[in-house]
């Protein structure tokens, strides 16, 4: 029987955060994970640059027959996922389809919200592309969305210094800029798949009772929804239980960092683009 995995793309190691609680719910389907860590990171690419780079990504892992490919980074969500959705499905692969990480989320964080306000911390091109308050303005409209780009959180994570003091210098500037927005945030979405790392010392630095969201539980969740509604889809995803880890950069490199993400060991293969 054909490998049909479900694809799970990130721009570099976040992903592997989403991939975990997807493979959690849902251990029964074959993965494939695509790290574009040669060309990462995305967050301060621009629009063109990230709709190609995500374009070029996404076809590949068709080419290795996923019939559902999630985009498990919140810039290429924003940044690509329209285009691709509207405009190249049809003409590439019109039974396929392509999901991101930012709806599941807007869905929901207006339910968890008592003052109305919410506030994001994300990377640049997730908080210019104002995607979060577009969405979550369509579902919970008189919600106040506060954003605060953190361009340090990333480099942080990929160079294990997360748990350094460097780490809760850039962090409680940035909480401290987003408060200074809003005092009456009650709920915050961790807009990066690289930040659940970082949780608990953003946990430090928060107020006490602060709803923190992180994605991988909401996405693997509105995954197995998706997968109930949309039967076309789940019956072309096989269920081996396998799952194969590729990067557009050195393997050996990605292995050694991607187990921080995983939780476990990775072997990965390197994939030319």
């Amino acid at each position: 029987m054909n490998k049909n995995p479900i694809g799970i793309f990130d721009s570099g190691y976040g992903g592997l955060t989403v991939l975990k609680e997807i493979v959690k719910q849902l251990p029964q389907y074959d993965y494939i994970y695509l790290g574009d860590n040669a060309r990462s990171p995305y967050g301060t690419r621009s629009f063109e640059t990230i709709y190609e780079y995500t374009l070029e990504c996404v076809k590949q892992l068709f080419d290795k027959g996923c019939p559902l490919v999630i985009l498990a980074c919140n810039t290429a969500s924003a940044k690509a996922l329209r285009n691709i959705q509207q405009k190249d499905l049809i003409k590439i692969a019109p039974n396929k389809r392509v999901l991101g990480v930012i709806r599941p989320t807007t869905e929901l964080v207006g339910k968890l919200t008592k003052t109305g306000h919410i506030g994001v911390l994300g990377t640049s091109g997730t908080v210019s592309s104002n995607s979060y308050p577009i969405e979550i303005a369509k579902f919970f409209p008189d919600v106040k969305v506060f954003q605060e780009a953190c361009p340090m959180w990333v480099p942080l994570v990929e160079n294990n210094e997360f748990n350094s003091i460097g780490a809760d210098y850039f962090i409680k500037q940035n909480i401290d800029h987003l408060f200074s927005q809003s005092n009456k945030i009650d709920t915050i979405i961790l807009g990066c798949t690289h930040y659940p790392l970082l949780i608990e010392k953003i946990k430090k630095h928060l107020p006490p009772n602060i709803n923190l969201i992180s994605q991988g539980e909401i996405v693997s969740g509105k995954l197995s929804e998706y997968l109930t509604r949309h039967p076309e889809i789940e019956q072309q995803c096989s269920k081996g239980n396998n799952i194969e880890f590729f990067t557009t950069d050195s393997a050996e490199n990605f292995d050694a960092a991607a187990s921080i993400f995983y939780g476990e060991a990775v072997h990965s293969k390197h994939l030319s683009l």
